[in-house]
């Protein structure tokens, strides 16, 4: 268990722009030495989830990352759907359960052989986690998945051991799974629950706005009897200007929503220093994915 009343767990998703939205790197490019600066500043610690393609095309970025002193974890090859998708987008079907371990492994292979060490932390593109995804990592040695979204599932909201039949309960595995933090005491309007998700309310809406939401869980957690455990995934293209409009390449463009885009670049760096102020205030500890999995076991 975590030596601080509130655990904090930094992730950043090293992946193209706007998600799958887009084939372009920008924002991994420019974005990144924006978030090393303000974890500099703030002397605190993080976990990267590198796409394999993203390590293996940028290399650099990966060795910068390791070289001020954060994890380096592994966010699948392509930013494909690894796990069970909770909502649809198009063209993007999941991987079948056969197929899922040969790509984690692939993946794995590509961001250690940048790295210089095997990655042990795992995030799945958009929270699209399985029980197939978790019985890969755990037999490809990986010690913490950070996929879970509390927002879909609702419980357990403290890491735990997932169970070899089903991720989404405490089983035996040795593979700990961190949730990603959500608003529970929210009533839901949304099908799938995002609504009460985190993301990307620091950006949209402002570190003081997002903070009313985090209090919210806090209590709820203490509520409980459990310690508060904040994960929180962000990526490094919303700390670089996102185009507006509609994003063209190929033979095709594509218009994303106005709040995927919505002020990336100067406005949530901005915000991010903000927010980790306001957690330092209420006794925050942050630690890697691999320190949590570690405090956990």
């Amino acid at each position: 268990m975590p030596t601080s009343d509130l655990a904090i767990i930094f992730g950043f998703d090293m992946e193209t722009d706007v998600g799958s939205f887009t084939p372009f790197y920008e924002g991994l490019i420019h974005g990144t030495p924006e978030i090393l600066k303000v974890m500099a500043d703030k002397g605190i610690v993080s976990t990267c989830y590198f796409v394999g393609q993203a390590a293996k095309d940028h290399p650099e970025v990966v060795q910068a990352v390791k070289k001020a002193g954060h994890e380096i974890g592994c966010h699948s090859l392509f930013h494909e759907t690894v796990g069970d998708a909770i909502f649809p987008v198009p063209n993007l079907y999941p991987l079948l359960d056969h197929e899922v371990k040969p790509r984690l492994e692939l993946a794995t292979r590509w961001v250690a052989e940048v790295a210089g060490e095997q990655p042990v932390s795992f995030r799945c593109p958009r929270l699209f986690g399985s029980t197939a995804v978790c019985n890969a990592l755990e037999d490809l040695g990986y010690v913490s998945d950070a996929s879970f979204p509390m927002y879909r599932y609702g419980a357990p909201i403290t890491p735990y051991h997932p169970d070899r039949s089903d991720w989404t309960k405490p089983g035996n595995m040795r593979l700990v799974q961190i949730p990603n933090f959500a608003d529970l005491t929210i009533d839901s309007k949304d099908p799938y629950g995002r609504d009460r998700d985190q993301w990307p309310l620091f950006r949209t809406q402002g570190a003081e706005a997002l903070m009313v939401h985090i209090d919210a869980f806090i209590g709820y957690a203490r509520k409980m009897g459990k310690p508060p455990v904040l994960c929180f995934y962000f990526h490094p293209w919303e700390f670089w200007p996102m185009p507006q409009g509609a994003l063209h390449f190929g033979e095709a463009s594509v218009k994303p929503d106005e709040f995927l885009v919505k002020n990336c670049g100067p406005e949530a760096t901005r915000q991010l220093g903000l927010l980790i102020d306001a957690l330092k205030q209420r006794g925050g500890t942050f630690i890697t994915a691999r320190q949590c999995a570690q405090q956990w076991r």
